[in-house]
């Protein structure tokens, strides 16, 4: 029986990179194979899976790691011993494909893992869901307008930013580590989630790897049309959605805040997610704001209902909520923006430069004018052809069988 082995610092529902690492592992299981998943043995709340658990380090650990971050920008280079644990039960385990998705969670030493992977020879796939990899110390650099990890890293204008460093700034030293431990690997093959960040990669001192891009799917049978509007205020039959897990200042709050202005009497803006106190008190009169709901039939209510889904972020990958919104029959306008572009269609939406937010108006004008269900079917058949989840785990089975 071949064995798959995962590594990311958390499974939980509540986080999509755990999802797709549990439903790749569920896949996996399906298909014969047996399935691991190292994760961080400081974090809870695990929902019910097929794979078998790994966890690495403690609440210690990631207590120390964190400190180590925000004082000495060593992220990532704290939690040598439960690395070596982990590695012990790797050797144990001895995987035909070890697939990393995130080890930027204060849980594991790369230069440690970098070490043994380069010695194991192993197939390693590497799904990029950001830009840490290649970075002297972010994880996207977009909002900054910052180009230094074409060439090395130094003076780090997103230092205080995940992973924060409120220290040191040692990007340049990480960005030379970083490059000489990454590109050590033998055996390695990236995986990016848009074409966007293939195009990035090629700029990076990873260029030379095997890269191929898999976009991240989402259950078409359950965001579909449908759904309930609990939450939603009576009276607001026309609304345009936006949704973000965390309002992040570049997931554009301010722009529409901008945006609620131009709005006629009769167009309502609703947002979801978690914000701060603060960001919720300088919000226009008018907008309807909605804690972040962990209600899958409520979400599905609200993306059906909308009028449409505008999504004016300033740094994205590719962005879940635009499939998921056009999924449930709803058209999107979005920024050009990194990958968020890539699930955007004449038949799904319109695309806008970025900080237009008239040309957001504009276009979600255009959008209210035409026919609500013939936009509701272009969408939907667009989804069922593109997102649906099962063709980007496929797509990993074959990746898979290719390399073992």
């Amino acid at each position: 029986m071949k064995k798959l082995l995962q590594i990311n610092p958390t499974v939980r529902l509540s986080t999509s990179t755990g999802k797709i690492m549990r439903e790749i592992g569920e896949m996996a299981v399906s298909a014969g194979w047996e399935s691991y998943i190292a994760y961080s043995g400081a974090r809870d709340g695990i929902p019910p899976h097929s794979s078998k658990l790994l966890p690495v380090g403690s609440r210690f650990d990631l207590l120390c790691h964190f400190l180590a971050t925000r004082l000495f920008d060593a992220h990532g280079l704290v939690s040598r011993r439960a690395t070596r644990k982990l590695i012990e039960r790797i050797r144990e385990i001895d995987p035909d494909i070890i697939h990393i998705h995130n080890i930027h969670g204060y849980f594991l030493n790369y230069p440690e893992l970098c070490r043994y992977l380069a010695e194991s020879g192993k197939p390693v796939v590497w799904t990029v869901h950001d830009c840490w990899l290649y970075t002297g110390h972010c994880y996207h650099y977009a909002s900054a307008g910052c180009d230094r990890w074409m060439t090395e890293c130094h003076d780090c204008p997103c230092k205080t930013r995940f992973p924060a460093s409120y220290g040191l700034d040692r990007s340049s030293r990480n960005f030379r580590l970083k490059k000489k431990l990454f590109t050590s690997i033998p055996n390695l093959t990236l995986v990016v989630v848009s074409d966007w960040m293939k195009a990035e990669l090629a700029k990076s001192f990873l260029a030379n790897a095997p890269c191929r891009t898999i976009h991240n799917g989402i259950d078409t049978q359950v965001f579909a049309p449908g759904g309930t509007t609990e939450g939603l205020p009576a009276g607001k039959a026309v609304y345009y959605l936006a949704v973000a897990s965390i309002w992040l200042p570049e997931k554009g709050l301010g722009d529409l805040a901008k945006l609620s202005a131009m709005l006629a009497p009769d167009e309502h803006l609703v947002i979801v997610g978690k914000m701060t106190k603060s960001q919720r008190r300088s919000l226009p009169d008018g907008i309807v704001a909605i804690e972040r709901t962990a209600n899958v039939e409520t979400l599905v209510g609200l993306y059906s209902g909308a009028t449409a889904l505008v999504n004016p972020t300033w740094q994205d990958n590719y962005p879940t909520v635009n499939l998921e919104a056009i999924s449930c029959g709803t058209p999107v306008v979005t920024y050009r923006t990194g990958g968020s572009v890539e699930s955007i269609v004449p038949d799904t939406g319109f695309v806008v430069e970025q900080g237009d937010v008239e040309g957001l108006y504009a276009r979600l004008q255009d959008i209210r004018k035409q026919d609500r269900e013939q936009w509701r079917s272009s969408c939907r058949d667009h989804a069922l052809r593109n997102f649906d989840k099962q063709l980007a785990l496929g797509e990993y089975l074959k990746l898979y069988e290719s390399l073992s």
